[in-house]
């Protein structure tokens, strides 16, 4: 028996900015990682390391703020899309139990040109937090850009033209989340864990380093991998909604946040799901069904469709024409 222990692949994102064979080293390690694990450690990524530490330390501001505070940006109205989310609100698919975290969600800032968005605007705690909005908008930015790079490798992997991807999502709702993991004390509920197994529902999602250990990607086999919390790498997956346009060419893996050994640990982490326009048709692509045996695999739906339906079935949001 082997004594390896599996891990993600790396891939290096020097290499999307050298030379063209370095190009095409990149486009093939992306695509080779998302078709097989569903998963990849993108190293040298170049977001500054100091930038995610100030977002991190705001996170923790607003979320050592007094309970009734932070509850004053609670939106369930819009199905809890931007602003704070309670603990033990938000649950996985399929699965009863609360999950063990907060935490805070914003998209891109609203400009007031061209046609209004179809996402919500952001709220911001500016009294309570004065430097939270500056930070994370800044944060949002730079990580959307970069989602932008490898939404741009996807395409070419997929034999596409490069911005194929990367238009769907332009004035989409891609979400930002700053999650707060509390201490697991003794009276969690049976079963509750800090983010049970799931799957994301976007087209890729960038999760910045978190401050533990904790994120485990189901292997093939239904084995567990262990994801090493390192500031140096930005985790990247991709979620339902391409997996649903390639027909499982690329795949949505199931992955969950397992709880620390002791009682007092606390956990951050910060995603990026990025999202196309909520009109992007995801039914599966044709040429990608010749490509994955020749049966469709997956729904016809729009994005904002099945992002409503996943709302509804995570606790965030009520089925339509219920109140």
């Amino acid at each position: 028996m082997s004594d390896v222990v599996r891990k993600i692949p790396t891939v290096d994102f020097a290499d999307m900015l050298g030379d063209e064979h370095q190009q095409e080293r990149f486009v093939k390690a992306v695509g080779d990682s998302l078709k097989d694990i569903g998963f990849f450690a993108l190293k040298n990524h170049g977001i500054d390391l100091d930038l995610i530490d100030q977002a991190y330390t705001q996170g923790d501001a607003f979320f050592t703020l007094p309970k009734a505070t932070k509850r004053r940006y609670l939106q369930p109205e819009i199905a809890h899309q931007r602003g704070y989310t309670a603990f033990g609100v938000e649950h996985a698919k399929d699965n009863d139990a609360p999950d063990l975290k907060e935490f805070w969600q914003n998209g891109r800032t609203h400009t007031g040109q061209g046609a209004p968005p179809t996402y919500p605007a952001n709220v911001w705690p500016n009294q309570e937090v004065p430097e939270f909005k500056d930070v994370i908008d800044g944060l949002f930015n730079r990580m959307e850009s970069l989602s932008q790079h490898i939404l741009s490798a996807c395409s070419l992997y997929l034999n596409k033209p490069p911005s194929w991807l990367g238009e769907m999502s332009q004035e989409g709702n891609t979400i930002m989340r700053i999650i707060h993991y509390p201490p697991v004390g003794p009276d969690a509920p049976t079963g509750a864990v800090r983010s049970a197994a799931h799957e994301d529902i976007n087209l890729i999602t960038l999760l910045v380093t978190a401050t533990a250990d904790g994120l485990q990607v189901m292997d093939h086999d239904g084995s567990w991998i262990e994801v090493e919390g390192d500031a140096r790498y930005i985790i990247v997956d991709s979620g339902d909604m391409l997996q649903n346009l390639t027909n499982g060419l690329f795949r949505s893996t199931t992955h969950r946040v397992v709880n620390p050994k002791d009682t007092s640990s606390r956990r951050y982490s910060m995603p990026m799901f990025v999202h196309p326009r909520n009109e992007i048709d995801l039914t599966p692509r044709p040429e990608f069904v010749a490509m994955t045996g020749g049966n469709v695999q997956f729904q016809s739906i729009t994005a904002g469709a099945y992002l409503h339906q996943r709302l509804v079935e995570i606790g965030l949001a009520e089925p339509e024409g219920e109140q």
